[in-house]
């Protein structure tokens, strides 16, 4: 599933060929997403110009001049831009038409993406509205994180998984910040000391500052903005690395599985 930094890399991507244009059409050739594509929303959208390209945790909104088109990937999606006379390819879903002869284009093989409308501020949508801090913010402390895991039993990793309290950290990052922050991945949250959780988030800002860099993850689902993978799985230090000897110790990675998701950790490195 895209992360944070892949949906950061793809808002990059797309910006220059939204910002600034209008949006002339919006062609649904698939509605049926992870939620039923609203049928008025291309009235909506339609003849509007893109004021901004933003992002909230790992949806991407585009605001434009009454209300806000706000777009998730879901496990598999991406969004390219194409020339319009391009023709959409297999599981190519939707296209936002735009005045200077260019597409936004979603393809999604799983459908487990979604496009919503709203006419108010996107930030209050359901959506949005419960999210957490950005990661990548002044207000995502070491502070915040352990008063939010005060009296908390949940393991470390399921905590900032968590989007109301740390939005767009995804499994791949979560394993690579708690190798980085020498945190095992199954300690109660509410175990860690506030220095320690200091160390924690700073390292969740130091790998996804990286990864966004990089361009994301080279996943198998996921390509940039010009149909390019991601560079960061150069850098990945204990993800998907079972077995093999860690980068900084050689003790062999370990593997188990928490809440349905594979996790990975050094038995050395992390404590």
């Amino acid at each position: 599933m895209p992360e944070l930094p892949e949906v950061e890399t793809t808002r990059r991507g797309i910006l220059p060929y939204l910002e600034g244009n209008k949006i002339t059409n919006a062609i649904f050739r698939e509605k049926r997403l992870r939620w039923p594509i609203s049928h008025r929303l291309a009235s909506n959208i339609k003849n509007q110009s893109v004021l901004e390209v933003s992002r909230r945790g790992k949806y991407i909104i585009i605001w434009l001049e009454k209300g806000a088109a706000i777009i998730h990937l879901g496990m598999s999606g991406s969004l390219r831009i194409v020339k319009i006379d391009t023709p959409p390819e297999k599981h190519e879903h939707y296209d936002l038409v735009l005045s200077s002869g260019y597409v936004l284009r979603y393809k999604d093989p799983r459908r487990f993406g979604s496009i919503h409308w709203s006419n108010k501020n996107p930030l209050s949508h359901k959506l949005l509205k419960n999210l957490g801090p950005e990661p990548l913010s002044e207000q995502f402390t070491g502070e915040y994180l352990y008063l939010k895991s005060r009296n908390k039993t949940l393991k470390i990793k399921s905590l900032i998984m968590n989007s109301k309290i740390v939005p767009g950290v995804g499994n791949i990052y979560a394993n690579e910040a708690l190798f980085h922050g020498k945190i095992r991945p199954g300690i109660a949250a509410g175990r860690i000391s506030a220095h320690r959780f200091q160390e924690l988030t700073l390292s969740i800002k130091k790998i996804l500052t990286i990864a966004i860099e990089q361009g994301g993850t080279t996943l198998r689902d996921f390509v940039n903005s010009e149909g390019r993978p991601g560079y960061f799985q150069q850098r990945l230090y204990v993800y998907g690395r079972s077995g093999q000897p860690c980068r900084i110790c050689k003790t062999k990675i370990k593997s188990v599985m928490q809440n349905q998701r594979a996790t990975y950790y050094c038995p050395n490195c992390q404590c």
